[in-house]
């Protein structure tokens, strides 16, 4: 079934966001994990935005799983893959890669390192609705 943009199965939407440490809330600069949450959101309201015309509303999460921390100073690749093509419901296959890390010294407090491959911090499996 296609949406109402002929989007359908498979496509896609990555979002990329620099984590400040002023969203840091405990010890080793971690970040709570709503914080992936939040960003899911974000990029499920673009999703819905490209298929449907319209910003949607997220129903469900299932499957939420905290693999790796997610740290201040970590730069994140949020990927969103639409799976399910309801009436209203869209189902939406989501992730929260780390593809950069802080690695501050004492010569370079700012130096960072790109991951590869990146780590997978969080995944889910979400569920939005959309006007019929």
């Amino acid at each position: 079934m296609a949406t109402k943009s002929g989007q359908d199965v498979g496509a896609r939407v990555v979002h990329r966001r620099y984590v400040p440490y002023s969203d840091a809330h405990y010890a080793g600069n971690l970040v709570d994990g709503a914080y992936s949450l939040k960003l899911f959101g974000d990029v499920a309201t673009e999703m819905c935005i490209v298929t449907d015309g319209d910003e949607g509303l997220f129903a469900s999460y299932s499957d939420v799983q905290f693999k790796e921390p997610v740290r201040a100073g970590d730069v994140l690749e949020i990927v969103c893959e639409l799976t399910k093509v309801g009436t209203r419901s869209r189902v939406l296959e989501l992730s929260v890669l780390v593809v950069a890390r802080g690695n501050p010294t004492a010569e370079q407090p700012g130096a960072a390192d790109l991951l590869e491959p990146p780590l997978v911090a969080t995944t889910a499996t979400g569920t939005v609705v959309v006007p019929a």
